[in-house]
């Protein structure tokens, strides 16, 4: 019983590291790219319900740097794309100023 819990504990602390990696509430990443700066801000993801662990670590990896994501990719369906697909939520192609800041 007392490995049982031991693993238990362990696994918490696991689960509590992987979400604090996440942009945390009140914080923002941010990309230059050559259409204009894009911000991702957790607080509007959040605000419509999703969980961090929605994205993290199924559709991006725990580990700054590690998205190369390009416009094709995320309108072949990947990264963003995964739910920016026009069901889901808004689709990219076409609404570039929703997430391009010149």
């Amino acid at each position: 019983m007392k490995k049982i819990t031991m693993m238990a504990a362990a696994l918490v602390v696991v689960m509590a590291a992987a979400q604090a990696m996440a942009v945390p509430a009140g914080k923002s990443v941010e990309w230059n790219t050559a259409m204009g700066k894009v911000t991702f801000k957790g607080d509007d993801h959040a605000g419509k319900g999703l969980k961090c662990n929605e994205c993290h670590s199924k559709i991006f990896k725990m580990k700054k740097g590690a998205a190369h994501m390009k416009m094709a990719d995320i309108n072949a369906g990947k990264y963003c794309g995964e739910c920016h697909n026009g069901k889901k939520a808004f689709k990219p192609a076409g609404n570039c100023a929703k997430c391009h800041k010149k």
